[in-house]
Order: C-alpha cells, then sequence, then structure tokens
C-alpha cells in the first residue's frame, strides 16, 4: 500500500485533486457568504487562509512532483496549514459551544504587514460576522465543527503520505 502511495504521490493528479478539494471548499465558503447571506467571523477568514495555504501546497507539488524538494516543501506547506486550521476550528468550535466573555474573539482581522489579506483581498478575507454565532449547521454540526472533521482528513492523507515517502526506499534523485 505505501508503495502504491509513493508512486501516486509523484504524479500530478494527487496533487491537484488536493488543490481542487481545497478550491471546492474555498467556493463552498464564498457561496456560505455571498449567496447564503453568512457573515464570515475573524476565525473564518483565517480557516480560509489555512485552507489556501492546502490550496497553494497542491499547486506548488503539481509543478513537478517527481522533484523530492518540492514534494516535501508542499508537504510542509499542507501540514503546517491543515493543523493551523484546525487549531483554528477547534476553537472557533470552543467560542460557539461555550460562549462567555472570556472565550472570544476579535472582530478585526490581524494578518501581519507583509501578508495584508483583508485588505488585498477583503471579498475573500474580510470578517463581517461575529465568532459565537451559529448561522449554519449540517446534520447537527456547526461550520467548524465540521471544519475540524476536514482538517483531521486532510492531516491524516498527509500522514498516510509521509509514511509512504520515509518508508519506501528511492532508487533515484527524481523518484518514480
Amino acid at each position: 500500500m505505501l508503495t502504491s502511495l509513493k508512486r501516486l504521490a509523484v504524479k500530478r493528479t494527487p496533487w491537484f485533486l488536493l488543490a481542487i478539494s481545497a478550491l471546492g471548499l474555498e467556493l463552498a465558503a464564498l457561496y456560505f457568504q455571498y449567496q447564503m447571506k453568512l457573515d464570515p467571523c475573524v476565525l473564518c477568514v483565517y480557516e480560509r487562509t489555512a485552507v489556501s495555504g492546502i490550496l497553494i501546497a497542491g499547486l506548488l507539488a503539481s509543478i513537478y512532483p517527481a522533484l523530492m524538494i518540492l514534494r516535501w516543501l508542499a508537504m510542509l506547506l499542507w501540514g503546517a496549514s491543515a493543523s493551523w486550521g484546525l487549531f483554528l476550528a477547534l476553537k472557533h468550535t470552543g467560542i460557539q459551544l461555550f460562549p462567555s466573555p472570556a472565550n472570544t474573539c476579535d472582530f478585526v482581522a490581524s494578518y501581519p504587514d507583509w501578508a495584508k489579506l483583508d485588505e488585498w483581498l477583503p471579498w475573500l478575507f474580510q470578517p463581517t460576522g461575529f465568532c459565537d454565532q451559529i448561522q449554519w449547521q449540517f446534520f447537527g454540526y456547526t461550520m467548524p465543527q465540521t471544519m475540524i472533521g476536514i482538517y483531521v482528513i486532510y492531516l491524516v492523507v498527509l500522514l498516510c503520505l509521509l509514511c509512504a515517502e520515509l518508508f519506501v526506499k528511492q532508487r533515484r534523485l527524481f523518484s518514480h
């Protein structure tokens, strides 16, 4: 199984699928915001940023997935983004399920000066809602609870890929 996974990792299609899955989540977020009129909070837009990192990771590796350094950079970005997204979704869920004055979030995004996403792409990264509001549920799960599951799936797939990368011997510099 790990050998098959390793063979898949050096092909473009799985990396495009990773990028497409993240793009689908971004498009879903825009649908919720602009069609369903659900206001994203600051944690929502940070979670969108994490999903954007996964999208970029998929695109990065799909440039030339046989190049090990590119794959590892993409996996690093993928892991960092999914881990950060999971942390945010857990925090967001805590705020929604256990509201209190001590358990809140900011109203304004605070991106670093070198990446002012809320100013550059306000239609995607500008928060307009409150973190403690539950505006949507799917089978009883809130939006951040759903994202917890999604981030966990991303991390499990990454863990499987990392195991394949580490435990399947490479035959050449550009492994196939």
